[in-house]
């Protein structure tokens, strides 16, 4: 079954990616965690995204467009990236998120991927 890991960081994880005294270990355990989980052989597919402030939110609003700088959730936690993975059930997808590095500071939120008929 398939499942996507959505990684939710903080501002103090942000922070961390730029900070060239503490990006080091930030980048050191994200490295590792990914040549772990690729090993596996469980991803399908995963990639990390630009900082909140890169994003461009668009709404439909009474037929016009409106298009707001930033991200949609007005929250301190942002998404940071993602990963599809293709495990057997919900289980091996909640231990595989509780070794995320974001785990300890954010959140990870596994979610089934919708199947659609090609009917």
């Amino acid at each position: 079954m398939q499942y996507m890991m959505i990684i939710h960081e903080g501002p103090d994880a942000w922070s961390e990616r730029k900070d060239p005294a503490r990006q080091e270990a930030y980048w050191g355990s994200w490295m590792a965690y990914i040549q772990a989980i690729r090993q596996s052989g469980i991803v399908q597919n995963g990639n990390g995204l630009q900082p909140p402030e890169t994003a461009t939110t668009v709404r439909l609003r009474d037929g016009r467009r409106e298009v707001q700088d930033g991200p949609y959730a007005d929250s301190k936690e942002q998404l940071g990236g993602y990963f599809i993975l293709d495990v057997p059930d919900l289980d091996v997808a909640l231990d595989w998120a509780a070794r995320c590095p974001a785990a300890t500071g954010g959140a990870v939120e596994i979610r089934p991927v919708m199947v659609m008929n090609q009917d």
